[in-house]
């Protein structure tokens, strides 16, 4: 507890902790705004916290999204070990790197600025955004192909940007250096620092409104009941051990079939997710740091248990995770990471799986368990300069217990929006000739699974270059209590020498002038057994299009849509 505690009622904590949420809320939008990159102003692909002196994450923006609670909390505990007493007034911190400053993968840029109130350092305001682009062997540094972080693009210690309040250009300029559209960084790193510096003006304000003691009270109240409520939640689990395995289809360059294993144990209020058994690190880049499993485990029980409670360090506290270093789930230097939300995904997945065991009615089927990547680099013809269009395309989501799954949206730990058409041909020279559902996507069910999308592109009056990454794109999202399977996805190229499949994760692929590509993601598994599906919702579906009349006499043999 803080030696300002301060004896606070319960509206008043309130009051304060709301104000607390929208100064991150409007942090987020602020960056939102003010950054270049479609990326960020439009996907919404960062992420805002309040976090306390010692490091603590207090509170999160309504919008963030749930992995990167693992990037800001590594940033802190780096920061305040490499730095100690040693952070003044006006100073800004930044970092990326996984092995050494508590980042999940170098496109995540992490922010840190300390707010001091009459001298001593009170709390940080903390901000982290993908960065379309950070260098490397790969436009986009998401791909397939790269064996080691050193490929992954430019990698960044915790160094101190500002020095009380004085940028320090020549770091600035390495930065932007190592990447291929450093006007779009530039703007982007400028809309995080304003976002900063917005975040400890409005944080002096609820100060000033309050007081110092009865805000630093409310931190630790916070975090506490946040932390007690997550206990009482996990009470309600039935105690026992609950066992779950699924497998990552590849790591892009010469292992498959990779399994991920989960020994899930509850006993009173405590849980214990030991995931012993899972595969060493693997040579492609789908490896994760532990900071980024405990954010997966964390969401996935927060969206099974209580999806209202808060985001912060009473849910960390709550749950013990045990994962053996050098595997692909707690990998170590030098392994590459740049596509680890693929296996975050499937940790979510694989949790769920394990609490259907336990909590049937509170989880739902596997979604699409991707972030399905598709990026398109080239020089735009329009102003002879270089660009790069990157994004992560959503999918389906499980069947839960009472209703279908949603369609074509981003699941789990990412919470992006997918790019509108318009933006992708106002901002980049593409074309978008298709968008929609994947027919037969969503796994039949008692409830659907949700659809996949598909979309393609074909660049206009240019060639390019495309990279991309996929999964569940062998290993199908399974379903649950009788479900069907979900459909895979995948890459397609069609040219002059027709139609064909593209790797699962494909690197540096030559797209010439009236080449088209085509991404189509996953869909997600249905929850109980298609024979108990209504029948109105069978006639909903065979006349919305997404399924064809095979597959609905296939899987609904015996329905009569004159009767429910």
């Amino acid at each position: 507890m803080s030696e300002h505690t301060v004896e606070l009622d319960p509206i008043r904590l309130e009051i304060i902790a709301n104000g607390l949420r929208s100064i991150a809320d409007e942090c987020f939008v602020a960056l939102m705004r003010s950054s270049y990159s479609t990326n960020i102003k439009e996907r919404k692909d960062h992420s805002i916290a309040i976090v306390d002196k010692a490091g603590r994450l207090v509170v999160q923006a309504e919008l963030t999204l749930p992995i990167h609670i693992a990037s800001m909390g590594g940033l802190m505990k780096c920061v305040l070990e490499k730095f100690g007493d040693d952070i003044n007034e006006g100073d800004i911190f930044v970092a990326n790197d996984p092995h050494t400053a508590g980042g999940t993968h170098l496109p995540d840029i992490n922010y840190a600025m300390p707010i001091f109130i009459a001298g001593e350092i009170v709390a940080f305001v903390c901000n982290i955004a993908h960065h379309a682009d950070i260098g490397g062997m790969v436009p986009g540094s998401m791909a397939g192909g790269m064996s080691e972080i050193y490929q992954e693009g430019l990698r960044i210690p915790v160094v101190r940007l500002f020095n009380k309040g004085i940028l320090q250009q020549d770091i600035m300029d390495i930065m932007l250096l190592n990447v291929r559209v450093p006007e779009e960084r530039q703007g982007d790193h400028n809309a995080q620092i304003a976002s900063c510096r917005l975040g400890e003006r409005r944080f002096k304000e609820v100060i000033g409104v309050h007081g110092l003691p009865s805000v630093l009270t409310a931190f630790d109240e916070i975090i506490d009941r946040t932390n007690q409520r997550m206990k009482d939640t996990i009470a309600q689990i039935p105690d026992g051990v609950y066992e779950f395995k699924d497998y990552m289809d590849s790591d892009g360059l010469s292992t498959y079939d990779i399994p991920i294993c989960l020994k899930l144990t509850v006993k009173g209020e405590r849980i214990h997710l030991d995931f012993a058994g899972t595969s060493p690190q693997v040579r492609g880049n789908i490896n994760t740091t532990l900071n980024a499993v405990q954010a997966s485990v964390n969401y996935a029980l927060i969206g099974a248990l209580d999806s209202e409670m808060p985001s912060n360090q009473g849910v960390l506290d709550a749950v013990d995770i045990t994962c053996e270093p050098g595997t692909i789930l707690n990998c170590v230097f030098p392994a590459p990471v740049a596509a680890r939300a693929h296996a975050c995904q499937r940790v979510i997945d694989i949790v769920l799986g394990a609490l259907s065991k336990a909590i049937p009615d509170k989880v739902i089927a596997a979604a699409n368990g991707a972030n399905t990547t598709a990026v398109f680099s080239g020089v735009d013809p329009r102003t002879g300069k270089p660009y790069l269009y990157f994004e992560t395309i959503g999918g389906g989501m499980g069947a839960r217990a009472t209703k279908d799954g949603k369609d074509g949206v981003q699941v789990g730990i990412t919470n992006t929006s997918n790019l509108p058409v318009e933006s992708i041909e106002q901002e980049y020279p593409l074309r978008v000739e298709e968008y929609g559902f994947v027919e037969n996507s969503g796994g039949a069910g008692e409830f659907r699974g949700g659809m996949g999308l598909r979309r393609v592109l074909t660049p206009v009056d240019h060639e390019c270059v495309f990279n991309g990454a996929g999964e569940r794109f062998r290993y199908q999202p399974w379903g649950l209590f009788g479900g069907e399977v979900g459909a895979s996805g995948q890459f397609q190229i069609e040219d002059a020498d027709g139609i064909r499949r593209l790797d699962d994760k494909p690197n540096e692929v030559e797209v010439k002038l009236g080449t088209r590509i085509t991404v189509e993601t996953p869909g997600a598994g249905g929850y109980g057994k298609p024979a108990e599906r209504n029948a109105e919702a069978v006639k909903r579906d065979q006349e919305s299009g997404k399924y064809s009349p095979e597959f609905i006499k296939e899987n609904y043999p015996t329905t009569n849509f004159g009767e429910q």
